[in-house]
């Protein structure tokens, strides 16, 4: 027996931080039953159309597939039994139901019919958020990328400094990996969400010949894909979805890693717009949107796997490879809903201090330049003897704590072959950046044609 809407769960004390209101409403309880009851209505119709349902059964059906009408715990509860809350499901809906139209309730459907297709819709209206967010957050990369094309700051590898670079040319790296990404999940969200029809063992044997007709009306009426045939053990829709959703995961946190260590107190050269506090240490201004974003991309390499690792599954039904995909679909998309909205408003507030950039640029004494003077000097020493004269020059910058640049004037053999103008220009992060400017007018110009990359 049915009784009114009530739930006894509470949301985890965690689950603010790693979803959105509108993901963790999505992908919630309520959501699933909706969804699964939005199939049954479709169905119905569909079968309809034609001409296998009476259309007054249809509209009966279809009139009371509310999750508001169904008992959501108790569908949790009995779902343990079967291993599926649909065939509570569908045996409330038919108490719902006149009796003329009970015996179309469900017709040629079975279990993994329903859920799979539930997933597809909640992933739909989840994505449609994740989407919102991930353009709204390329947006400010492309921003933050045309403000500080010329915001020269030193480029790091290993950890070390390593070049000059520009913060325009990093946020347009940020750009460029975000836009991709939202590419590959937008194609899934396109082309990849598919209706899920095939009866028990995949034939659709009720509906007669009419089961593909059936399978195009029911596509048409839930707006998903239509697939050539049921996947039921053919798990790569999931799979591809699952895929980019760590793509995506991914590319985030590669943002967040490097706010959090641009924003380091050492370093100084990147706050977040409203840092967090710390219970113990009142000076600490923590990036913890970033930490947050960082958190939620680590947790989803594992969702990922568990969704792939389901995929082969036996014959034409699985025994728990295919149960054991619901929750993991359902965390990853919270995950990336949090990721994306985080990521969205961390960039529109992100806050960038060029003199703390300039500052770190010239912490070496100009030492991270010294390709730039050796190549200045190759033409008139050979490279051997330019590298080894510059390698000394270094040595004195470290031993006396002056400038590779002060060193290079103050050298008779270097005065022999460079002026003063040239050695300056050499030692010049500005003037050293060779084609990142290039490259970020390429990533702009990609992202405002919304185009893709090749």
């Amino acid at each position: 027996m049915t009784r009114p809407f009530s739930s006894t769960s509470e949301p985890g004390l965690f689950a603010p931080m790693f979803s959105t209101p509108d993901a963790a409403a999505g992908t919630g309880r309520g959501a699933w039953v909706q969804a699964m009851l939005d199939f049954e209505a479709a169905l119905a119709r569909a079968q309809a159309r034609a001409g296998l349902v009476p259309e007054s059964a249809a509209a009966q059906i279809a009139r009371h597939c509310r999750a508001e009408e169904f008992d959501l715990e108790s569908l949790a509860q009995r779902a343990v039994s079967s291993a599926t809350p649909v065939i509570g499901l569908v045996a409330d809906l038919g108490e719902l139901v006149p009796a003329d139209a009970r015996p179309y309730v469900h017709n040629g459907a079975t279990s993994q019919d329903v859920l799979d297709t539930a997933a597809m819709l909640v992933a739909r209206r989840t994505l449609r958020g994740v989407l919102a967010d991930l353009r709204s957050a390329a947006g400010h990369c492309a921003r933050l990328a045309g403000e500080h094309r010329g915001t020269v700051m030193i480029g790091r590898s290993l950890l070390q400094q390593a070049l000059p670079t520009t913060f325009g040319r990093r946020c347009a790296a940020w750009l460029t990996a975000l836009s991709e990404s939202t590419e590959q999940l937008e194609r899934v969200f396109t082309t990849r969400l598919a209706v899920q029809l095939g009866g028990p063992a995949g034939t659709l044997d009720s509906l007669g010949g009419r089961g593909v007709e059936v399978l195009g009306h029911l596509a048409a009426e839930l707006e998903l894909a239509e697939p050539v045939l049921p996947w039921h053990t053919d798990r790569t829709r999931i799979a591809e979805l699952a895929g980019a959703l760590g793509t995506v995961a991914g590319g985030l946190g590669k943002i967040a890693l490097d706010v959090e260590l641009h924003a380091q107190t050492e370093i100084g050269e990147l706050t977040e717009g409203s840092s967090g506090g710390s219970s113990a240490m009142p000076h600490k201004q923590n990036p913890a949107g970033s930490v947050l974003i960082s958190a939620a991309a680590h947790r989803v390499p594992g969702l990922v796997s568990s969704l792939l690792a389901a995929m082969p599954q036996a014959h034409e039904r699985a025994a728990g490879a295919w149960q054991s995909e619901w929750e993991p679909l359902s965390e990853l998309l919270r995950l990336v809903a949090a990721a994306a909205a985080g990521t969205d408003r961390l960039l529109a507030n992100l806050r960038v201090h060029p003199e703390g950039m300039a500052s770190n640029v010239d912490l070496t004494g100009g030492l991270v330049l010294a390709a730039a003077a050796s190549s200045a000097l190759l033409g008139s020493m050979g490279r051997g003897a330019a590298q080894q004269l510059v390698k000394e020059l270094c040595e004195r910058v470290v031993e006396r704590g002056t400038s590779l640049r002060a060193e290079l004037i103050a050298d008779e053999r270097v005065r022999e072959v460079l002026s003063e103008q040239e050695i300056i220009r050499a030692t010049e992060p500005g003037d050293n950046l060779g084609s990142a400017g290039a490259f970020i007018d390429r990533a702009l110009a990609l992202h405002e044609a919304g185009g893709n990359s090749p």
